[in-house]
């Protein structure tokens, strides 16, 4: 596993649930983090509780469904930290369970891959050039284990296309020092997630991490946050 005392990460929807958790154990670790929220009052609180470890903490705001915002959001991160170390694309948005599958609108899907799919590639194509030329990088793009759920297609099939980004996007990172993952962190009890999800959301820890920490090549792997999760 790598130090990442010092470094910089960018997660997206850090103002609560799992970007809440990835934020506070990247902190633990030392790891200087820029926040991302739709507005910055939301990362008010979390950014005083982690600058008091110690690190040095941004905050930013945009609205993942303006792509312009969202390419504005990477550029502002870059000149805040100086060059980013670590991108975290964690924000998400969850659309309706409908019963009658055929029923779902087509607004539903744009906005499903608009802020689930599109602002998090896009956020990947202008940050991961820059770390390239500076042969680092670690990326990770939170996924959703759901399959067999029609009733939720617009959420699942914008994940399942950011998936197809990363595995496709393997070749062309390797010997960079680029290394762009997924992780799933399993049904948790969060906003997205609800109340009757089987596990809590602090179960995300340590798996959610162990894609940014990694010492070796591996990229375009899915990494499952539960596995890591430990067990009495």
């Amino acid at each position: 596993m790598i130090d990442i005392r010092n470094k910089w990460a960018l997660i997206t929807g850090s103002s609560r649930g799992i970007g809440r958790q990835v934020t506070l154990a990247l902190a633990d670790k030392g790891c200087n983090l820029i926040l991302h929220s739709r507005e910055n009052s939301h990362t008010d609180k979390l950014a005083s509780e982690v600058s008091s470890r110690g690190i040095k903490v941004y905050q930013v705001e945009a609205e993942l469904s303006d792509i312009p915002a969202v390419k504005a959001l990477a550029e502002e991160a870059e000149k805040l930290s100086g060059g980013l170390d670590i991108l975290y694309n964690n924000a998400a948005v969850m659309t309706q369970y409908r019963t009658d599958i055929y029923s779902a609108h087509e607004s539903e899907y744009i906005k499903s891959f608009t802020i689930n799919t599109i602002a998090p590639i896009m956020l990947c194509n202008i940050i991961i050039p820059k770390m390239i030329k500076r042969g680092f990088g670690r990326v990770v793009n939170v996924t959703s284990g759901i399959k067999d759920e029609p009733q939720l297609m617009p959420y699942a099939a914008s994940k399942a296309a950011l998936d197809k980004y990363v595995f496709d996007m393997v070749k062309q990172l390797d010997g960079t020092g680029v290394l762009l993952n997924l992780m799933d962190p399993g049904w948790l009890r969060t906003d997205l997630g609800g109340p009757d999800a089987p596990d809590p959301v602090e179960s995300v820890i340590p798996g959610a991490i162990v894609p940014v920490l990694l010492d070796d090549n591996t990229c375009g792997k899915l990494f499952r946050a539960q596995e890591y999760r430990p067990r009495l």
